[in-house]
């Protein structure tokens, strides 16, 4: 309790038990017999570079991370590997510094990588960046106690899991407002940090604690029920807890050098800088003073001008930023290490260095020139007067996971404003990201380890002392149940004194600036890459499941029937009611509409040509326009009576390719013509049951929840040899089924003591072996196909548990029936949380659609304050008002969110060449035999007539497919 007490005292004792658990580093001290330095980049970081010292480099480099030995490091590593393609397409080139010292040995010591906005490994892969520069893990979203606990009456709870390791639980019950139904909130305290999830609530049945428990991970089986805490002071030491997460302030150091200066000492003697860099300095804020000054200081003397009379201060986004300016810092002519200036730019995570004299002088720059074990990120940049712009290069310690936003190609900013949003972003994430690295977490790890033994300890012994008496006794099995008449006014009484305290902590945190109190920026006015626009304002039926068809059509499933649903304009029943449709697809290589209708024995696929109802466009609407179930008879596909589900392959492919679900039983299918045939010859493709043909039957040992196709990335290069596979969930595990051999394999097994949920399995077919993206309760796991021990180490989770997944790198999106969670696939950081009411998924095929009931779900627009000098607003930007007067009736809206604002490019199954599938028992029908010989020979070629790039092309986001109602990835 002596760290509780001491945490729970003044800042002066807080900043003593930073200092001793590291939050806040001491002073390095140099070692000059450990002086380090990196190989120049040189030609690396210009055009022209030399292929055969890329290539040797490339070989040393692999040498060398074969030979670190340390988990941290290799952690780092294995993420960078794991996400090979992604790095190297997004991140640029992520290279790691080979480290020497100066008679040529390697250092097993810090290394650093290099990211400068170019592609050195694949020049031919290109892309820019990402739109708009996003936060990291927002406090504004993360910081669940402090938001959404603290101040509102809740519950908390103590307890030990089955290891005896101490815990603390917290729940409240969200109300219900016009965005989304009440739901559950909880947050586990445990010392690896804290956990959260956002569950479903029922008022006729209520969850208990031990229910709510199981949704976390080994947490499902427990010796003793946690017991409820009633003291209000439990608020205190939670919010203390929570802020050990990381800051809500930040402090950056800036470096001014000028050309031919190599090491810290003599960046740190500059007494003035250059007109470019006061130019530099004045764009990254405000030049304020220090005497007196009442906001964030960040460590800066604000009473007697000790550590220099100004300093540049800025906020973004309702995060305040201090400068530790070089040459604002007090200077000693004396003192040739500047003690003064060192103490406080070597004690920031995140370091800019200015060199002037421009681009050539960048290449010089030796990040373990500046002699600080503490910081992890160094900022390059310089300023090119010839075009008025400035270039970036980010340095980051190796163990520092990756961050965005990524540069873009070439890293060079002709906007000042747009660059100083973009660095202002990169540089906060990269401090949070540098929070993750072993320096930082293991002793954030031990700081809550004692924190939580210790205020177990204190709690349980005040229950078994009697002290803060249980006005309430009530079994904690219940959540929030109603307390005994009898001491219910003691307990009303309690209860109001408990969100009294919590108030006051919450203004007290507010005042003490550790708490975001404003989401105000000195950013760009921008439009968030995942803002939908609304296609469709007013759709008056609930949708079960639905595709795209072109660039400007939907096909929807309803309970009313089925419509095809034009770009802002109309709505025309195709399927009437008496059609009950729980998956579909609109394939437009071949022209086919594919759905699964009814349920249980009755379920069938029925196919339809596409342009059966294109030529109804034109024409007026009629009930002879709308088919019934009689018109389904000779559309039914043999074979597939009874089944619960089915999926496809993606776009792209040489050929379309089935699995359905039939109980035990998986049926493999294929169109009998490819979709390069189909291409060249579209009049002559006019199947429409007739044109799948069976391959072969599986059996499997139960009935699956979910079915995807995963086509092999290696079957071209491999000259055929590598077969698809089927990945396969049911109850706790997953598991690979070859195609042709009907080989199964286990792929990976939900943790033993936890409650499973499969959700999905997405083929993320970026890299160059395959990879699939399992989903489970609120969990994100990578699993290479090739691995045959599973890692969770790259794990991440959602803050609840989603019935949709959707890739599209670099975001990954998570949907339920009230919220969209949008987080980085490349380090799983949230970036995002929308509420939205009765929220459904229809196709991430191209574009992404969804419908919702609400209008008013843009968070960027009620919350976000910005200055906008524009009169006139793009109509596009918000979707127009509902007609409807009732709110309770209130029609669906219908929104997309277009793939290029998200990934900046096109889709990469647009550039992928088919996959080469098993051929049909038969040889095919007539018109097959017409086919060019080039079609099996020549796959390059396929891509670009079967699938051409463009607006309208097929992009095939996920394929995954679920027994549930609405399939969970519906393309």
């Amino acid at each position: 309790m002596f760290l509780v007490s001491r945490l729970r005292g003044s800042d002066k004792n807080r900043k003593l038990l930073e200092e001793e658990t590291g939050d806040i580093g001491p002073l390095p001290v140099r070692d000059r017999s450990k002086s380090l330095c990196v190989e120049k980049l040189g030609q690396l970081l210009r055009p022209g570079y030399d292929p055969a010292t890329l290539a040797a480099r490339d070989l040393n480099l692999h040498a060398l991370q074969r030979r670190r030995a340390s988990s941290a490091i290799s952690s780092s590593n294995d993420l960078i590997s794991r996400r090979g393609v992604f790095s190297r397409r997004h991140y640029g080139s992520v290279e790691l510094l080979p480290q020497k010292e100066a008679n040529g040995q390697d250092v097993h010591s810090r290394r650093f990588r290099v990211e400068n906005g170019d592609s050195l490994g694949e020049k031919e892969e290109i892309f820019g960046s990402p739109s708009t520069p996003v936060l990291e893990n927002p406090e504004y979203q993360t910081r669940w106690y402090f938001k959404y606990f603290l101040g509102k009456l809740h519950q908390n709870y103590v307890g030990a899991d089955g290891e005896k390791r101490s815990f603390f639980l917290s729940v409240v019950l969200a109300e219900a407002n016009n965005q989304c139904g009440p739901q559950y909130r909880a947050i586990l305290w445990k010392k690896t940090g804290a956990q959260k999830i956002s569950l479903p609530y029922s008022p006729n049945k209520p969850m208990t604690v031990k229910q709510i428990l199981s949704n976390f991970p080994n947490m499902e089986k427990l010796e003793k029920g946690p017991k409820e805490i009633f003291s209000p002071d439990i608020q205190k030491d939670l919010l203390l807890l929570e802020e050990q997460e990381g800051s809500v302030n930040f402090k950056f150091g800036v470096l001014y050098t000028k050309p031919g200066q190599h090491s810290d000492d003599e960046m740190l003697s500059n007494e003035f800088g250059s007109p470019e860099w006061d130019q530099f300095i004045s764009l990254l804020g405000d030049k304020i003073t220090l005497k007196g000054w009442d906001k964030y200081r960040g460590g800066l003397d604000v009473k007697g001008d000790m550590t220099g009379k100004s300093s540049v201060y800025t906020i973004y986004e309702g995060h305040e930023i201090m400068f530790h300016v070089s040459t604002l810092l007090p200077y000693s002519k004396d003192n040739r290490q500047q003690v003064e200036r060192k103490r406080h730019i070597g004690n920031d995570i995140v370091n800019i260095i200015f060199f002037d004299g421009g681009p050539a002088q960048m290449s010089q720059f030796n990040p373990t020139s500046i002699k600080s074990q503490f910081t992890h990120v160094f900022a390059v940049v310089c300023y090119c007067s010839e075009d008025n712009s400035y270039r970036l290069v980010v340095y980051s310690e190796e163990s520092v996971p990756l961050f965005g936003p990524s540069l873009p190609c070439p890293p060079v900013f002709r906007v000042a404003e747009e660059f100083r949003e973009f660095l202002i972003v990169k540089l906060i994430n990269g401090e949070k990201a540098a929070f993750n690295t072993p320096t930082f977490s293991q002793k954030r790890e031990r700081t809550l380890d004692m924190l939580i033994k210790d205020l177990y300890s204190e709690h349980m012994g005040e229950m078994s002392r009697g002290v803060g008496t249980m006005l309430n006794r009530r079994a904690f099995s219940d959540v929030l149940a109603e307390p005994p008449r009898g001491s219910r006014r003691k307990e009303e009484a309690r209860q109001v004194e408990f969100v009294r305290i919590g108030q006051a902590l919450k203004l007290d945190t507010i005042m003490k600036g550790d708490a975001p109190t404003s989401l105000a920026t000195t950013g760009l006015f921008k439009r968030a890459p995942w803002e939908p626009h609304c296609f469709y304002p007013d759709f008056g039926y609930e949708v079960t499941c639905g595709d795209s068809w072109g660039d400007s059509k939907l096909v929807i499933a309803t309970d009313s029937g089925v419509f095809v649903v034009e770009d802002g304009s109309s709505h025309r029943q195709i399927f009437d009611k008496t059609i009950t449709i729980k998956q579909l697809n609109v394939v437009e290589a071949h022209g086919i509409l594919l759905f699964r209708a009814d349920k249980g024995r009755d379920s069938k696929i029925h196919v339809f040509r596409l342009s059966d109802f294109e030529s109804e466009s034109n024409s007026t609407q009629t009930t002879d326009n709308v088919r019934t179930r009689m018109d389904l008879k000779e559309h039914r596909l043999e074979r597939t009576r009874g089944c619960g589900m089915y999926a496809i392959s993606r776009p792209g492919g040489s050929h379309l390719r089935m699995v359905v679900s039939l109980g035990k039983k998986l049926l493999l299918m294929q169109w009998r013509h490819s979709a390069a045939w189909t291409a060249w010859c579209p009049a002559s493709d006019t199947d429409t049951i007739d044109g799948f043909q069976f391959i072969r039957e599986i059996q499997v040992s139960e009935q699956p929840t979910l079915i995807t196709l995963v086509d092999s990335s290696l079957a071209g290069s491999a000259g055929g040899s590598c077969d698809n596979t089927v990945c396969v969930g049911y109850r706790h595990q997953f598991d690979l089924i070859n195609e042709r051999t009907a080989e199964v394999s286990h792929l990976f097994s939900v943790q033993d003591g936890t409650k499973a949920h499969l959700v999905a399995a997405v083929d993320l077919y970026e890299d160059e072996e395959p990879e699939l993206l399992l989903c489970y309760n609120n969990t994100c796991h990578f699993q290479k196909i090739s691995e045959t021990r599973p890692t969770t180490e790259f794990d991440f989770r959602w803050n609840f548990i989603p019935s949709s997944i959707v890739c599209a790198f670099p975001y990954i999106l998570a949907f339920t029936n009230d919220s969209m969670e949008i987080r980085l696939i490349i380090n799983g950081n949230l970036v995002q949380t929308m509420a939205m009411p009765k929220l459904a998924l229809i196709t991430s095929k191209n574009d992404i659609f969804f419908a919702t009931t609400a209008p008013e779900f843009f968070p960027s627009r009620t919350e976000r304050l910005h200055v906008d000098q524009r009169s006139e607003r793009d109509t596009s930007l918000s979707p127009p008002s509902s007609p409807h007067l009732s709110p309770e009736a209130r029609p669906f809206r219908l929104y997309r969110i277009p793939l290029h604002a998200l990934s900046g490019m096109v889709a990469p199954c647009d550039r992928r060449c088919p996959t080469p599938s098993p051929e049909p028992p038969e040889s095919g029908g007539p018109r097959e035999a017409h086919a060019p010989p080039v079609e099996r020979c020549n796959s390059s070629k396929l891509t670009l007539l079967a699938e051409p790039a463009g607006p309208g092309a097929s992009r095939g986001l996920s394929r995954s497919c679920s027994s549930s109602p609405t399939p969970h990835i519906a393309n």
